[in-house]
């Protein structure tokens, strides 16, 4: 058999596996997840980012959180379902792409969190995830 493993046996099978596109493909999937991670939970993590004359704010991504009480949060700030309809409205005109990740507290009613779903679609805001807490394996 032309291109053998042994030379003078051609009658034998290739068994070598070539584990190397596998490894490529492992690293890119690596590389798309801590860049969209980066991405899904910049609104999140509390900081003090410097000022810089050329920044720009342009919100990619809102943070929807609603507490035990059902009062709605809009990037922290308590907003009625009006508020979150005008603010996502003019958030969606300056960004096409935009994003929503909606927090939760477990013991709200679902009717709620349906109600802000509904109001992030009716403003073109299709793409959001729901916030949970892993849970803990081995419990």
């Amino acid at each position: 058999m032309a291109g053998s493993a042994r030379p003078g046996e051609d009658d034998d099978l290739i068994t070598d596996i070539n584990v190397t596109p596998l490894v490529d493909v492992v690293l890119v999937l690596l590389i798309i997840l801590m860049v969209t991670a980066t991405a899904i939970v910049s609104k999140t993590i509390p900081m003090e980012l410097p000022k810089a004359a050329t920044g720009e704010q342009t919100p990619s991504t809102l943070a929807v959180s609603i507490d035990q009480g059902g009062q709605v949060f809009l990037d922290t700030i308590p907003v009625n379902a009006e508020e979150l309809r005008a603010r996502v409205r003019a958030a969606r005109e300056t960004n096409e792409d935009l994003r929503a990740v909606i927090a939760a507290d477990g013991r709200i009613a679902y009717a709620k969190v349906v109600q802000v779903i509904d109001i992030l679609r009716q403003e073109r805001v299709t793409k959001f995830a729901i916030n949970v807490r892993p849970e803990e394996i081995g419990r």
